[in-house]
């Protein structure tokens, strides 16, 4: 089993965060396993929230990552869940920055695709309420964050259209599903006075190299790396935080097995000397993109 040292970061719970906001970043990632960094091959990596907290870091920007308020499968409901727990309330009373993936799963399983014969089918009713609740949902999900993290900045992220297998006589109706996620997610954003973080277009040009597994819907990193880099573009307002293909770190996923045993670890851990904020010792490199 792979084994981690978990430090404790430069924050502990007396220590005030406002007169180092303005400088560096306390990053909380939430949502589904897009945020999670969940693999082709259902193994958690480094994905485009690693990659945000990366080029933070090399830019002297980060004091603090956590992907703890993501998970795999999380629908908009679950995120809003999470962010009710207690848990929530110690990670996101000094956030400065937040990214959300949220909307993909209360969209996605209603979409009956056959990746072999190229061919999906749902019902456009049954996607049109799903759609209306995302709205409702996200409307709640980002006032709430707003309440538990006043000081922070959010982001949320857009999706693309992942079904690269699909003939493009089938494919009309769920991208025109797809879209209208989209569009509510971002006029939700808007009206939050948050920020939208459109990927559609620039990942959908290579889409077919990003999903290589055609009966899995994530993407390898490079397409986390083209998600990060169109957030990283809006933080900074040019190129100067993106993260370029050589400064990507290797591979290093791991199995959900190993991912639960290390929460266990963690929890342990805690018990015997309580902390706030954990970062790994491998952060120069990769931020740990453990726990979710």
């Amino acid at each position: 089993m792979r084994r981690f040292t978990i430090l404790t970061a430069l924050f502990l719970f007396m220590m005030p965060f406002r007169t180092e906001a303005k400088e560096q970043e306390v990053y909380v990632a939430i949502g589904d396993s897009l945020a999670a960094g969940q693999t082709p091959y259902s193994q958690i990596d480094a994905g485009y929230t690693d990659f945000i907290a990366l080029q933070l870091q090399r830019n002297g920007k980060l004091a603090h990552f956590t992907k703890e308020l993501s998970f795999p499968g999380y629908r908009v409901e679950n995120v809003l869940e999470s962010v009710q727990s207690e848990k929530a309330d110690m990670l996101l009373k000094d956030a400065t920055l937040i990214t959300v993936s949220a909307g993909a799963n209360n969209l996605l399983p209603l979409i009956s695709y056959n990746a072999n014969a190229g061919t999906l089918a749902f019902s456009q009713l049954s996607a049109n309420f799903a759609l209306n609740e995302v709205r409702i949902q996200m409307r709640q999900l980002l006032e709430l964050l707003r309440e538990k993290a006043p000081a922070a900045e959010i982001y949320v992220m857009g999706y693309y259209f992942p079904y690269v297998s699909v003939h493009e006589e089938q494919a009309e109706g769920a991208i025109t599903s797809l879209n209208m996620l989209n569009r509510i997610l971002q006029q939700e954003t808007e009206q939050a006075n948050a920020h939208f973080v459109d990927v559609y277009d620039a990942f959908n040009e290579r889409a077919q190299s990003y999903l290589p597994n055609l009966s899995d819907i994530h993407p390898i990193q490079q397409g986390y790396r083209l998600m990060a880099n169109q957030m990283l573009e809006q933080y900074s307002g040019n190129s100067s935080f993106e993260m370029r293909k050589e400064a990507m770190p290797q591979p290093d996923p791991l199995t959900f097995e190993e991912i639960l045993q290390l929460r266990n670890d963690v929890v342990e851990d805690k018990v015997s000397a309580p902390k706030l904020y954990v970062a790994s010792p491998h952060m120069p490199n990769k931020p740990q993109p453990l726990p979710i």
